[in-house]
């Protein structure tokens, strides 16, 4: 038997009602290895990468799949309050098929939606691979085949639950004109990270997914739930401060930024991706279960992809310029304690999209809080490798926060944040973090 839950009933809540019956239900079900888990996680995060997904797009899709492989776990054995699909497994399924069947399930739908056919094509051809692979290790029977069920159902839910939210959807935009508004920027001569289309080394694309704030959150209550203030006035002294801190700091040729903070911007440009691997260790690190591990990615995925689409809602009304417009315009900008250099490079390529907020720092805030709540402890230490563009680096933390606030330093040390927007985007990342853990996927009989 088989069910979804209505969309305004997708909250946290602890099913008393049923517990006990699907407790019974589950008794018989195979251990699970988390391994399957983080691995099945490391697999989404590289094939959707490959099928041309940008960071934006990336934690949708990952959300998805997290969700997705949560349920299906839940549905063999009910730990947690379910995310959206309520389904229950035979007895006895394999929960290693739960996680693969789920994982593949919505790969294959959210996949074609992005990236140019061979990126595509590659993509899909790399998810059918690791599926083969993971069934073909287990035994042919009923388990194998309840696991592969339960998996199915509920990626086929979580389909049907995002089909409408907006994130192919088109929006038109036109960028201002004047001090203090984005446009079209430059990226550093040679690009950093290295370009290798030399249409698009020099910059001056168009602004990023400027729908992507009217996307359908997963669980704030609207994308404007939460607000910022917005970024400091342009004749203010807090403007000048900051101003000067990323052109000090943040510059191509800076002398006074030191060379721990440059493998710092270096290590973190990567985005997301880190904090999925963040979550593996931390998750390994604690030595979770299967179910722990799919909680724990779930939650963390879920905010991650709401301070995105929170946050590009608010930067597409603050629409602010970028430190390379600023700093190379500053004699147009009303402030006498700001100095132009109209050949001003920032260290990094400059994501084009407005600065304000920091939509790393964002992230970085949710990702570190989520965690934090649901091993109990912010005070955890973990050592993790970058991811491309500059991979191979490693750096060693002993809290989660402490990981978030060097992400968020990381963009004013590249040059492309004032410090309001990393400041700014942290705080309202921890709040969407802590809504997060608490109202989703608690532990039943709370």
């Amino acid at each position: 038997m088989m069910k979804t839950m209505n969309t305004d009933k997708r909250r946290s809540r602890p099913l008393l009602a049923t517990v006990a019956l699907l407790t019974a239900l589950a008794s018989h079900a195979q251990p699970a290895s988390a391994n399957e888990v983080l691995k099945w996680n490391e697999t989404t995060v590289k094939v959707i990468a490959v099928g041309g997904q940008n960071p934006i797009q990336q934690t949708r899709s990952v959300a998805m799949v997290q969700g997705a492989v949560h349920d299906a776990l839940n549905g063999i054995k009910p730990r947690h309050a379910p995310y959206y699909f309520e389904g229950v497994a035979a007895p006895g399924a394999a929960a290693e098929a739960a996680v693969a069947a789920a994982t593949r399930t919505v790969l294959l739908s959210v996949i074609p939606a992005f990236g140019a056919p061979p990126q595509r094509a590659e993509a899909l051809a790399q998810v059918e691979d690791a599926y083969r692979l993971a069934l073909a290790a287990l035994a042919d029977g009923p388990a194998k085949q309840a696991g592969v069920a339960i998996g199915q159902a509920a990626g086929e839910a979580m389909l049907a639950l995002r089909k409408d939210d907006g994130a192919t959807r088109p929006a038109a935009y036109t960028p201002a004109s004047g001090p203090g508004r984005w446009r079209p920027h430059p990226n550093p001569e040679p690009p950093n990270p290295p370009i290798k289309d030399p249409k698009l080394a020099p910059g001056f694309a168009a602004s990023m997914l400027p729908g992507w704030g009217h996307v359908t959150p997963f669980t704030l209550l609207s994308t404007s739930q939460y607000w910022l203030p917005g970024p400091p006035a342009l004749t203010s002294a807090q403007y000048a401060q900051e101003f000067n801190e990323v052109k000090t700091l943040g510059g191509q040729l800076s002398s006074a930024r030191t060379p721990e903070q440059t493998e710092i911007s270096r290590f973190w440009f990567e985005g997301p991706g880190a904090w999925y691997r963040v979550a593996r260790a931390v998750a390994e690190a604690r030595g979770l279960d299967a179910w722990d591990s799919a909680r724990a990615l779930a939650v963390t995925s879920l905010a991650m992809a709401d301070t995105y689409i929170a946050g590009f809602k608010i930067r597409y009304v603050y629409d602010f310029w970028r430190p390379v417009t600023a700093i190379r315009e500053a004699a147009d900008d009303g402030n006498e304690a700001t100095v132009a250099d109209p050949a001003w490079n920032s260290q990094q390529n400059t994501p084009a999209v407005s600065d304000y907020p920091s939509t790393q720092s964002l992230f970085s805030g949710a990702a570190a809080v989520a965690l934090a709540g649901v091993i109990g402890s912010d005070q955890v230490g973990f050592t993790i490798s970058s991811g491309p563009p500059f991979a191979g680096i490693k750096r060693t933390f002993t809290s989660l926060s402490q990981a978030a606030r060097e992400s968020a330093d990381s963009r004013i040390y590249a040059g492309i944040h004032f410090r309001s927007a990393c400041e700014d985007g942290l705080a309202l990342g921890r709040r969407i973090g802590q809504r997060t853990v608490a109202m989703y996927l608690q532990p039943l009989g709370r």
